[in-house]
């Protein structure tokens, strides 16, 4: 007897009834860069991505919501940059502001969530408190937790810290605890490795670090148990969801971490993974669509329960997924 596996491949119909893998609008976060000037400007090493204004946001969220996009991720382009990012706390910022007119206009409808990191408020581009060269690590944890709280109180669905600071999640949740904001989850980017993935990001963000690099507090691309383990730590310290980051580069980092915990898993589809397919697309390499429908489904296959994205908005406009 000849095994015909091909049998259940013979049709799309077929095919959806044996897939083994789905990805919808749910599974889907979309990046925000917020500005202080109105209007849009555009990203050149993000094609498709634009820095917005506070009413421009809002505009573009209520368009994305109708696509079915229900979450997304909120980075602050701060212009007031100093040491000790006071700015990344202020009540009166970027963030805290688009949290608060979000959550007005569109309720339970929309998840947000904020990150929480300093190197976009810094003068020195670093993602905590610089002190004879060295980043310091408490004292960048307790502005940290500051800065989480005033995401929470303009009510900011989930707070991520991506800054790798250790033991600041068990700081930010004593800190929202105590406040009284209990419901506030906390997304940790748990696992999130330093290498040559962010650039389009920094440009976004403007958040390039002025000297040196981030493998002090980032991990090591080349460990795998250190990730894990870190993980795990996040989870007894209070983390809600774990990150995974970047998330091609880690597709055996999320498979067992699925193994290893019951808590929600996302992956960063991160912004060099994004901006690679759409360089390679526009010289007619690559059939784009394809290949970053291709990367989204590995990451879901991996064991991703939700994807921050670049191509969320596209894959709906599109019709990619449905």
């Amino acid at each position: 007897m000849l095994i015909r596996p091909r049998r259940l491949r013979r049709t799309p119909a077929i095919r959806d009834l044996v897939a083994e893998t789905d990805l919808r609008p749910r599974h889907l976060i979309q990046p925000y860069f917020i500005q202080q000037a109105v209007g849009a400007a555009q990203i050149e090493s993000l094609p498709g991505i634009a820095r917005t204004g506070i009413e421009e946001t809002c505009r573009q969220v209520e368009a994305d919501l109708k696509l079915g996009l229900k979450s997304i991720l909120l980075f602050g382009v701060s212009a007031a940059k100093s040491p000790l990012a006071e700015h990344s706390h202020d009540p009166e910022g970027l963030v805290p502001q688009a949290v608060k007119e979000l959550k007005k206009r569109f309720r339970q409808d929309l998840v947000v969530m904020t990150d929480v990191c300093l190197c976009a408020y810094t003068d020195h581009g670093h993602c905590g408190v610089v002190l004879d060269d060295e980043i310091q690590n408490d004292e960048s944890v307790a502005i940290l937790a500051e800065m989480a709280l005033v995401h929470a109180q303009a009510g900011a669905d989930v707070v991520a810290p991506s800054d790798m600071m250790d033991g600041r999640i068990a700081a930010i949740r004593a800190r929202l605890d105590g406040e009284g904001w209990h419901n506030t989850a906390i997304l940790s980017y748990a696992i999130k490795h330093g290498g040559a993935y962010y650039g389009p990001f920094r440009d976004a963000a403007d958040s390039s670090p002025k000297f040196g690099d981030r493998r002090t507090y980032q991990m090591d691309p080349r460990n795998a148990r250190e990730g894990l383990k870190d993980a795990l730590l996040d989870l007894e310290e209070g983390a809600d969801i774990l990150m995974v980051k970047p998330g091609l580069h880690n597709l055996d980092l999320i498979w067992r971490l699925r193994e290893m915990c019951l808590s929600p898993i996302s992956s960063y589809h991160v912004s060099s993974e994004y901006s690679a397919v759409k360089a390679a697309d526009r010289l007619g390499w690559v059939n784009g669509d394809q290949l970053m429908l291709e990367q989204l489904i590995s990451l879901r296959r991996a064991g991703s329960d939700m994807i921050v994205t670049y191509a969320g908005r596209e894959a709906l406009q599109k019709n990619w997924i449905s």
